[in-house]
């Protein structure tokens, strides 16, 4: 405010010097030769002979005012911009506990349903055929033997699957698993329905048939839901946090299998590795076990703080 009114008396004040020279005294009368002065030219006689009176205009500046309320209308706007964001941030954490209780709720259902299903299946099986007192150990020994080796194959089966179908012609479903996941399910999840029909197909028929061969089709469809369970709860579980897995977490054996197919979804090896409980093998193939060490030690942090 000052300086506005610094401003305009400096501005007056330079006016009346300027004409200062040819302003008569009061007492004494014009003289006659201003009245053919030059400056008559251009000024008319009642400017040059009457007396000017410097001026001085006041300026209020409102500018000071103006800035508080621009300050305050902001901080207003800040505080509903944090209001909005933290009402935004409770309903997500709702929505993703609320995500998680259904998807949890699915995985012990289901998990709970295969597993009785798998031993009731087993123990009706064997005794229903020792029924006249002979025991078929060729038959038992080759519908474990089958279990055991589909549940390894199967990690094999998974990873060629994985590089060569979902990560290629049948990326348009897997690409739900490398985003933002909204609900409690994904496109992805498809692919463990389609898995689960040959195993209750070989199941089913090892079940109701007698001999070798169904005897080993009956340990294939084991094998293959044993591993279906377990991918579960390492990969939907332990890494990617579906629901929780409870001392699974600390295994060091499941850490280092999650923290291999973490990288998986970071692309640093070109997708590498593409397995789930043989990752870290195809990491060390790739040179990249010092990815995998500084990725479980975050884990290992992380697990600390929470």
């Amino acid at each position: 405010m000052a300086a506005g009114i610094t401003s305009a008396a400096c501005s007056r004040t330079i006016y009346g010097r300027q004409f200062s020279f040819i302003r008569p005294s009061s007492s004494s009368p014009s003289p006659p030769s201003l009245v053919f002065s030059p400056w008559s030219r251009w000024f008319p006689s009642s400017v040059i002979s009457s007396p000017i009176k410097p001026r001085v205009s006041v300026c209020f500046v409102v500018g000071k005012q103006k800035l508080e309320s621009e300050i305050e209308i902001r901080a207003e706007e800040e505080i509903e911009k944090q209001q909005i964001s933290a009402s935004r941030l409770e309903e997500k954490l709702e929505r993703k506990k609320s995500e998680r209780f259904t998807y949890l709720v699915a995985a012990v259902m289901s998990s709970l349903g295969v597993t009785a299903m798998a031993v009731l299946a087993v123990y009706y099986r064997f005794a229903w055929q020792m029924e006249g007192g002979e025991i078929p150990y060729i038959e038992m020994f080759g519908t474990f033997a089958l279990s055991v080796g589909a549940a390894i194959g199967m990690e094999f089966w998974a990873r060629w699957a994985h590089r060569a179908l979902w990560h290629a012609s049948l990326w348009h479903m897997h690409e739900s698993h490398h985003k933002p996941r909204e609900g409690a399910f994904e496109l992805n999840d498809v692919f463990a329905i389609i898995n689960a029909v040959p195993a209750i197909a070989l199941l089913s028929y090892g079940f109701f048939h007698k001999g070798i061969v169904p005897g080993l089709c009956f340990g294939a469809g084991l094998g293959i839901t044993v591993f279906g369970m377990a991918y579960m709860f390492v990969h939907d579980g332990l890494v990617h946090k579906r629901f929780a897995v409870g001392p699974i977490a600390n295994v060091p054996y499941f850490r280092r299998v999650a923290s291999a197919h973490q990288l998986h979804h970071t692309d640093k090896f070109n997708g590498v590795p593409y397995g789930l409980f043989l990752g870290p093998k195809e990491l060390e193939e790739v040179g990249g076990l010092k990815e995998l060490e500084t990725e479980i030690n975050r884990r290992i942090k992380l697990a600390s703080k929470g």
